[in-house]
């Protein structure tokens, strides 16, 4: 299950959409997360969900990554759509006690399915083909108007880049950890709730105890290299924001306005 999880990798690729200025991704990425709130027929769900498979298929990402990224959340996506399932008011079609089917709720049931997992896939893709430091970049550029009142700009965007970084990282060393313990006869699958939390025990203490020794590498090797952020700090790549960047964004804004619109009917 651990390996399932794709938060945070990067899949390096020359495609367009691997090309595409940092910035735009971000926000366009954001415009797509309200995008979702606001759409609210089958027929602004599929032109949200046509938008993002051909985001993916442009990317060259293999889709079985995307699947596989999926698999994580797949109990809380069950869980949502039984609450809206059997909780949500409407004309009723089947009941049993306290549990009611209505017509509504398979509908609520299945756009809201079809919400988290859009949300999920279109908010994966930044990270799949935005390298951590381009990701950082363009964090930064964005938020750098805040620099004016004094907020941290730079050290905020290089936290949230390393946090994204080192989540594939904690992942393999929980695996390795995990491994080890059922090599001395640990066992983590049976006993009762509270017997499943004290078995984590092993794994969590020394999982910190790593994840604490590579901050502080981490850290010795930033100042070695005399990191003081962003004072005199340059950059190989200058972005640019170039024909093809125009092109995506005035394509994403045509398919988010048309989605909104056939929100706004019940579309």
């Amino acid at each position: 299950m651990l390996r399932d999880i794709t938060i945070g990798q990067y899949f390096p690729g020359t495609s367009v959409v691997h090309r595409t200025d940092p910035r735009l991704k971000l926000v366009l990425v954001i415009a797509m997360i309200v995008t979702l709130f606001l759409a609210s027929g089958p027929v602004s769900y599929a032109l949200l969900a046509l938008y993002i498979l051909s985001v993916i298929k442009i990317s060259g990402i293999q889709p079985k990554m995307v699947v596989r990224g999926l698999k994580p959340v797949v109990f809380i996506v069950a869980f949502t759509a039984l609450l809206n399932l059997f909780y949500t008011p409407g004309t009723e079609l089947w009941s049993f006690g306290i549990l009611h089917i209505t017509d509504q709720g398979i509908r609520v049931a299945i756009l809201m399915v079809v919400r988290i997992l859009l949300l999920i896939i279109g908010t994966s893709m930044l990270t799949y083909t935005t390298s951590p430091i381009e990701l950082t970049d363009g964090l930064e550029m964005l938020l750098s108007p805040f620099k004016k009142v004094h907020l941290p700009v730079h050290e905020l965007a290089m936290m949230m880049s390393i946090a994204l970084r080192f989540i594939p990282t904690l992942i393999e060393e929980t695996e390795k950890i995990i491994a080890a313990q059922k090599a001395r006869g640990a066992d983590f699958e049976s006993g009762n709730l509270v017997q499943r939390a004290r078995a984590m025990v092993p794994i969590l203490v020394p999982l910190f105890i790593s994840a604490f020794r590579r901050a502080d590498e981490l850290a010795i090797a930033m100042e070695c290299r005399l990191y003081r952020g962003d004072v005199g700090r340059t950059r190989m790549k200058q972005m640019k924001f170039g024909a093809v960047d125009a092109l995506t964004g005035t394509v994403s804004v045509i398919v988010f306005a048309a989605v909104i619109v056939l929100g706004r009917f019940g579309w």
